[in-house]
C-alpha cells in the first residue's frame, strides 16, 4: 500500500492525470520527451526529434538501469513512456509500471491466460497502447484487456477469438479516436484471421474486417473451393494511421497451408497484403498484394511507414514497405497505387514487377533453392525513416535461400496446418573473412535505402542476422540491436559504427527514446532484460 501511495503521489507530480488524449496522440511531435505508441507515432517512422545524444557524444552513453523480466520467453516489447512513467509488457502478458528515470517498479499486473494457448513462435507480446488513463493489451489467448494505468487494476476484459483453435494476439494495439484496434495471429493453425475495433470505454466490438473473405465478399473468388475457411492471413505487428485520410493501414500474413499452394489455387486475398481500412467503419478502401499465391511463407506483416514525398514533381502521400519477399515498395497511401518497387536483397523467384507492382514469377522446380529464404529479406522487425536524411532503414537478411518440400496439409482444429516443410542453412555466427559469409547461408545487416530509387546507400554488416528493429533521431543517430548481444549506435548518414554496448543477449525488440528531467534516454529489450542508457554525468 505504501508503494501504491508513493506512486500516486509521483503521478500527481508529473501530471499523468492530464491523460493521454486522442489529440495528444495526433501531435506526438510536440512532446518528443514521451513515447506514446508502439512505433512512436501514427506514421510509424520510429523517428524521434530528441537530439541531446549526438554522434559527437554518443560514446559517453552509460547504462543507467536494468529491469529484469520475470520470464524466459522472448522479450520483444517496445515500452511506452508517459510523463516519466514507463509501461512495458514482460512476456507473455504481464504489465509493469516503472520509473523511467531509475527503473524502479511501481506496480505489476499479471495476466493468467486460458488453457490451450497455441503459438508458432513463442508466447510473446510486443507492447501496449494508451488512451486517457487506460492501458490496452492483447493477450496470447486472444483477449483484449483494459488496465488502469494508475494502479494496474483491470477495467474490462473482452474475448476476441477462441485460443484453442490457434487464435492469439501478440502485437501492441492501435488506438484511433475512441477505438482500440487489434488483429489475430495464428495462421500456422489454419485460422481465418481478422482485424477488429473495440470501444475503448466498454470493450464492445465496433467493427470487424475479415482478412480472408467468405462467400459473397469481394476477393472470395481468389480461393479454390473451401480453402478460404482456413486461409490464415495473420496480423503480427501494429499498423499505422493517417488522420488526413482517416485510413488505418495494416500488413497481413501468409495463406495457409504455408508451403503447399496447390491446395488453395488463386491469389488468396487478402493474404500478403497491405490493406487500408476506414478507421470509423472498418470498410476496405484499398489493398495491394505483394505476393499472390504465396508458397514461401512470406508474411507481409511488416510495419507500414507513412511518409510525404516529392515524387516526380508532385507531393505524394506515400507508404514505404520493405517486404519479406525481398522487394522494397513505394505505394500511394491514398489510393494503394503502385509507385515503385525493386529488390533490396538477392532474389530469384521473379523476373521483376509489372506496371501494377505484380510479381512476374519465374518457374521454380521442386526442391530448388529460392532466394530469399523462408525468413525473407526482412521480417516483423520495425524499420525507420528519418525526415532529416530522407532515408529508409531496414534490418535485412542478405543472400539467404531455402528449399521447400511440399506435402498435403490436413486441417485439424488446434493443430498445425503447414503443408510441408523447408530446409535452409540458417545464418549464424560466422568464422572467417566477410567474403565467405554468403557461401555459408547468408548474413545480416542494416540497409539505408533511398526511397526514390531503392538504391542501398550504405550497409552495416553484422556477423549474425538480426531480429531487432531500428530507431533514428534528430541528431542523425541510428540505434539497433542484434543476435550477437550488442546494442549499436550508427551514424544515420554513413552507417559508421559510433558506439556499442554488450547487453549479453539477443536483441529481438525495437529501441525507443524518451526524456526525463532534461536527460535523454535510449532503451531496448534484449535477452530477458530491459536496458536504459543516458549520457555520462
Amino acid at each position: 500500500m505504501k508503494c501504491a501511495r508513493l506512486f500516486l503521489c509521483f503521478l500527481a507530480g508529473v501530471g499523468l492525470f492530464g491523460q493521454v488524449s486522442y489529440e495528444r496522440l495526433l501531435h506526438v511531435s510536440q512532446e518528443p520527451q514521451n513515447w506514446l505508441t508502439y512505433s512512436g507515432s501514427y506514421s510509424s517512422q520510429r523517428y524521434s526529434a530528441l537530439n541531446q545524444i549526438t554522434p559527437a557524444n554518443v560514446k559517453q552513453l552509460d547504462l543507467r538501469w536494468i529491469f529484469q523480466a520475470q520470464s524466459l520467453e522472448k522479450f520483444e516489447a517496445t515500452p511506452i513512456v508517459v510523463n516519466g512513467i514507463m509501461y512495458v509488457t514482460q512476456p507473455p502478458n504481464d504489465i509493469v509500471a516503472l520509473d523511467a528515470k531509475t527503473g524502479r517498479l511501481f506496480w505489476a499486473y499479471q495476466y493468467h491466460a486460458s488453457f490451450g494457448v497455441r503459438l508458432c513462435c513463442g508466447q510473446v507480446n510486443r507492447g501496449l497502447a494508451i488512451l486517457g488513463n487506460t492501458l490496452f493489451m492483447g493477450t496470447v489467448d486472444a483477449h483484449l484487456v483494459a488496465i488502469d494505468a494508475q494502479n494496474g487494476h483491470v477495467l474490462w476484459n473482452t474475448e476476441v477469438a477462441a485460443c484453442n483453435l490457434g487464435y492469439a494476439i501478440t502485437h501492441a494495439p492501435l488506438v484511433v479516436k475512441d477505438k482500440v484496434i487489434v488483429g489475430t495471429a495464428g495462421g500456422e493453425y489454419g485460422i481465418r484471421s481478422f482485424l477488429a475495433a473495440y470501444d475503448a470505454n466498454s470493450g464492445e466490438q465496433v467493427w470487424r474486417f475479415d482478412a480472408i473473405p467468405g462467400p459473397g465478399m469481394p476477393g472470395h473468388e481468389t480461393w479454390q473451393g473451401d480453402s478460404w475457411e482456413h486461409g490464415g492471413g495473420s496480423f503480427w505487428v501494429t499498423g499505422s494511421y493517417d488522420p488526413t485520410t482517416n485510413l488505418t493501414y495494416w500488413g497481413t500474413g501468409n495463406p495457409g497451408p504455408d508451403w503447399n499452394p496447390s491446395q488453395r489455387l488463386g491469389d488468396n486475398l487478402y493474404t500478403d497484403c497491405a490493406i487500408a481500412l476506414d478507421a470509423d467503419t472498418g470498410k476496405l478502401k484499398w489493398f495491394f498484394q505483394f505476393t499472390p499465391h504465396d508458397g514461401s511463407d512470406w508474411d507481409s506483416t511488416q510495419v507500414p511507414v507513412l511518409v510525404d514525398l516529392d515524387w516526380k514533381g508532385a507531393r505524394r502521400k506515400a507508404m514505404l514497405w520493405a517486404n519479406r519477399n525481398g522487394f522494397f515498395y513505394v505505394l500511394d497511401r491514398e489510393t494503394g497505387g503502385f509507385l515503385f518497387g525493386c529488390p533490396f536483397v538477392k532474389q530469384n523467384w521473379n523476373s521483376g514487377l509489372d506496371v501494377n507492382g505484380r510479381p512476374i514469377r519465374v518457374p521454380v522446380a521442386e526442391g530448388a533453392q529460392v532466394n530469399p529464404g523462408n525468413q525473407g529479406g526482412t521480417n516483423w522487425y520495425s524499420p525507420s525513416y528519418s525526415p532529416r536524411t530522407g532515408l529508409f532503414y531496414v534490418t535485412a537478411w542478405l543472400d539467404t535461400f531455402a528449399t521447400y518440400l511440399r506435402a498435403p496439409g490436413k486441417y485439424e482444429p488446434g493443430r498445425r496446418f503447414m503443408g510441408g516443410s523447408f530446409k535452409s542453412p540458417l545464418p549464424g555466427i560466422r568464422r572467417g573473412p566477410i567474403n565467405t559469409w554468403t557461401e555459408q547461408g547468408g548474413y545480416g545487416g542494416i540497409l539505408a535505402l533511398d526511397p526514390h530509387t531503392g538504391k542501398t546507400l550504405w550497409e552495416f554488416k553484422t556477423h549474425d542476422v538480426s531480429d531487432s528493429g531500428i530507431l533514428t533521431t534528430a541528431s542523425d543517430l541510428l540505434f539497433t540491436g542484434g543476435r550477437e548481444g550488442y546494442f549499436y549506435a550508427l551514424d544515420a548518414r554513413t552507417g559508421a559504427l559510433l558506439w556499442r554496448f554488450t547487453v549479453g543477449g539477443t536483441g529481438a525488440a525495437s529501441p525507443m527514446t524518451y526524456q526525463v528531467d532534461n536527460e535523454q534516454y535510449v532503451a531496448i529489450a534484449a535477452g530477458h532484460c530491459l536496458f536504459a542508457f543516458a549520457l555520462r554525468r
